[in-house]
């Protein structure tokens, strides 16, 4: 087999990986449940990974009351991101005590959401703005983001 043989089937291969992943994700838009929640922003960019937005997902808390369980889950109800104590794995870590600007739960580990370089960094909130994303929220793990929109609080 000649180099450029090989070449190709090196590119072939990562052609059919990116392929898989894109595949994947689309799926999972088509038929996981989507929502928008509110979010606290965290950091605005890093000089290695380019801009984006780390955000604290802010959803309903759906556990016992004084239940303080190790890990909890996201999941969609009635339209609304919520969480609920893990079942059947480790679950993530909540927040305590929630950030300032948080009106439910928030977990430890933040999603991160890409912006390109023309775009206004939308973490810099006026007074009475919040940050709210659209996001798939799958089974297992973070809720993964789709859009980024930020609102006006209604008076």
């Amino acid at each position: 087999m000649t180099i450029s043989r090989r070449g190709l089937g090196l590119l072939a291969a990562q052609l059919l990986l990116g392929l898989l992943v894109v595949g994947k994700f689309a799926w999972d838009r088509s038929s996981l449940p989507r929502v928008w929640a509110r979010t606290v922003p965290v950091d605005p960019s890093d000089p290695l990974r380019g801009r984006y937005v780390r955000l604290w997902l802010d959803a309903e808390d759906h556990r016992a009351a004084g239940d303080s369980t190790a890990g909890v889950e996201f999941y969609a109800r009635d339209g609304v991101l919520a969480v609920r104590p893990a079942t059947g794995w480790r679950g993530l870590r909540v927040r305590e005590p929630a950030p300032p600007g948080a009106a439910g739960v928030v977990v430890w580990e933040p999603v991160a959401y890409f912006i390109p370089e023309h775009v206004p960094d939308p973490s810099r909130l006026e007074p009475g703005q919040t940050l709210w994303v659209e996001v798939t929220v799958p089974h297992r793990g973070l809720p993964r983001p789709i859009q980024i929109e930020v609102r006006r609080d209604a008076p």
